[in-house]
């Protein structure tokens, strides 16, 4: 399938192969780097696997790159950021502190406390970003809190709690006492 602009490539056009090339030669992550190789070598006709092979990279990265250059646009390969999205930031996670911190009815809630779900429902409507109650949770225990009651110690206990160790009664005692001179 040849098209306008092509010279000597199977998907680039010059301009493409050009550009893609000396990018490659700057100081670029080598994640971007292999986007960039894996396009020039479907440029010049190699295989799925053939570039597998070369690059020691997962199928669907090279299905995905090889796409985009017989798509023709190649050149926008600046264009998907690296790795996946990052949904929450710093004000999203003072936010989160805040609340874990304070109660929900401050917020018009009838409960007394939060669970992660809750926090999840609540901060997706402030900010639109829709957060697992198991993410919110793991923030929470990297941040040290948690939407769970700590338990109370009391060091004073009731009395009724409280161990005593007493005398036993005269006349229980005697019931209980061993006979100490022993029958041969």
């Amino acid at each position: 399938m040849a098209q306008e602009g092509l010279t000597s490539g199977k998907y680039l056009t010059e301009f493409q192969r050009k550009l893609l090339q000396k990018k490659l030669m700057t100081d670029i992550s080598d994640k971007y780097k292999m986007r960039l190789q894996i396009m020039l070598l479907a440029d010049l006709g190699k295989t799925q696997t053939e570039i597998i092979e070369i690059l020691e990279c997962a199928p669907a990265t090279v299905r995905h790159w090889m796409l985009v250059a017989a798509s023709g646009k190649a050149h926008n390969w600046e264009s998907s950021p690296l790795g996946r999205p990052k949904a929450v930031n710093q004000k999203y996670l003072q936010r989160l502190k805040e609340l874990a911190s304070q109660s929900p009815r401050e917020c018009g809630y009838f409960f007394r406390r939060w669970t992660a779900n809750w926090l999840s429902k609540h901060l997706a409507k402030e900010f639109g970003i829709e957060v697992s109650d198991r993410h919110i949770n793991r923030l929470l225990k990297e941040m040290g809190l948690s939407t769970r009651n700590k338990p109370v110690v009391s060091h004073s206990q009731t009395e009724k709690e409280q161990i005593r160790i007493l005398d036993l009664p005269q006349d229980l005692w005697q019931k209980l006492s061993f006979n100490t001179s022993h029958q041969d």
